[in-house]
This record gives C-alpha cells, sequence and structure tokens, in this order.
C-alpha cells in the first residue's frame, strides 16, 4: 500500500497540509527527479489572509506563527523554474515530511 504523506510544520509540529492537498503537477518521483524547495497546494482552511480576502501575503502556521511560505493569486515561479498560478507555497525547508 501506498504511504501518505503529512506536512508538519518544522518548530510546533502542527499538521498543514497532506499529500492530498499538493496541487498535482508538484507532485515528484525521489528516483528522477530533484525535489523543489516548495510545495504548492490548494487554500485551505487555516491560511488566514486566503480567508480574509488578500490577493497575496505571507502563509503563517496558526500555532506558532512561523513563516511557512506565501501565497498569490497572480501565480510565482517555483525553483524549479515552473509558473504556478495561483500559487499557494510552502518551503520544504519549513516543513517536516511524516509517512503514515
Amino acid at each position: 500500500p501506498k504511504h501518505q504523506v503529512i506536512y508538519r510544520c518544522k518548530k510546533c509540529r502542527r499538521i498543514v497540509a497532506s499529500q492530498e492537498n499538493v496541487r498535482s503537477g508538484d507532485g515528484w518521483d525521489a528516483e528522477t527527479e530533484p525535489p523543489c524547495s516548495s510545495i504548492f497546494v490548494e487554500p485551505m482552511k487555516w491560511m488566514q489572509p486566503v480567508q480574509e480576502g488578500h490577493v497575496e501575503e505571507k502563509l503563517q502556521c496558526l500555532g506558532c506563527k512561523a513563516r511557512l511560505g506565501s501565497f498569490n493569486w497572480a501565480g510565482m515561479q517555483c525553483s524549479c523554474g515552473a509558473w504556478v498560478n495561483p500559487a499557494f507555497q510552502l518551503h520544504r525547508s519549513k516543513l517536516d515530511e511524516c509517512k503514515t
């Protein structure tokens, strides 16, 4: 069976996303591709600036307020060069990836 990946805030361990939230096309196969420095996810309820109607803003963990990434409805470029639109970017360096 395939393992489910959960992404947690590295600082407080709060769950911020799962593999199901990652936008298709951003997933990578560790055997064939190097990982991008970020993952792009769908907008989620914990993303307070999104809920408040902002167009672009930083994304902070609800638990500890650590900066996890940013979003922009107009899109942004991934470290691999791909353009993602709209973009809800979480930095891998700020996350722990846990397989369940």
